[in-house]
């Protein structure tokens, strides 16, 4: 073998070492990403947990839970938890869609939280009074998005009558109920 043949050797050599790095790397990054997703989806999931868990526990809490925010009078401090509540709500579901947007957790936590608030608090004037003073801070399809899928009453009316079609008799298996305002 002269130098050339080795040199050449050495150059492919050198060209099967890179492509064997390269799908190593993309192996890790892959893990990596699958990691990161499971992390969060766990984080999330653990961080719905911890909130049923306080509310469970705490009779004070979910006597407050329980009370008709848009109907029932509200003194100036049940009226503060129910800003505050209304804001940690919107940060949790900020923090859920631009997730679900960068495809870092799955659809389903998303799914899970519009279920739960198209129960009606941002359809309440205090819920309201939160939302529109965070909107402003979100992109304008983020705003559609939520008008649509949370506030809208049409759509609502419209998920209700697809339930309906769907089974009948789902009213009765539900332990959350729609509000629908006139």
């Amino acid at each position: 073998m002269d130098i050339n043949s080795l040199g050449s050797l050495g150059e492919l050599i050198a060209a099967l070492a890179t492509v064997l790095t390269l799908i190593y790397l993309s192996i890790q990054i892959r893990q990596t990403n699958v990691i990161t997703r499971a992390r969060f989806g766990h984080e999330i999931t653990e961080r719905t947990y911890e909130r049923y868990f306080q509310s469970a526990k705490d009779n004070e809490f979910s006597q407050f839970l329980a009370k008709d925010w848009a109907k029932e009078e509200l003194d100036p401090s049940e009226t503060q938890r129910v800003l505050n509540f209304s804001v940690m709500l919107l940060v949790d579901l900020f923090d859920i869609y631009d997730k679900v947007e960068q495809g870092l957790v799955e659809a389903k936590h998303l799914e899970f939280r519009v279920h739960v608030l198209r129960i009606g608090i941002f359809r309440s004037p205090l819920g309201l009074r939160a939302w529109n003073f965070w909107k402003v801070t979100r992109e304008s399809s983020f705003v559609e998005w939520f008008e649509k899928n949370i506030i809208d009453q049409k759509e609502i009316e419209k998920l209700l009558n697809e339930m309906n079609k769907d089974d009948p008799k789902w009213m009765g298996k539900e332990s959350i109920s729609f509000r629908i305002d006139d």
